[in-house]
């Protein structure tokens, strides 16, 4: 995961995340394949950009920090790949909440 960081640095008001993969469930004896499984909707904070900036310049804080555990949408973002790891950018506007 450390690589992933050092290797992309999301830029203006977008934030890099990595999907929490839900842990595997099996029901009555069957396994559900990786490829009829839904994306998981939520996703750990990785790194932030620079943040958001007003018409007149100045900087708005994100709401969220690294480390966050964040809910959003299923097809939200644009996945990249980075070694063997999927990560996610996207835009602090669809972050639909955080995860207490």
């Amino acid at each position: 995961m450390s690589t992933a960081k050092q290797t992309i640095k999301p830029l203006g008001g977008r934030i890099l995340l990595k999907r929490v993969e839900e842990k595997e469930q099996i029901k009555g004896g069957i396994i559900i394949p990786d490829s009829a499984k839904e994306k998981p909707q939520e996703a750990e904070v990785i790194a932030l950009g620079t943040g958001k900036k007003t018409d007149d310049g100045k900087v708005i804080a994100f709401e969220v920090k690294a480390g966050d555990r964040v809910l959003i949408s299923k097809y939200g973002g644009t996945e990249v790949k980075v070694g063997d790891e999927t990560l996610i950018i996207v835009n602090e506007d669809d972050i639909l909440g955080v995860i207490a």
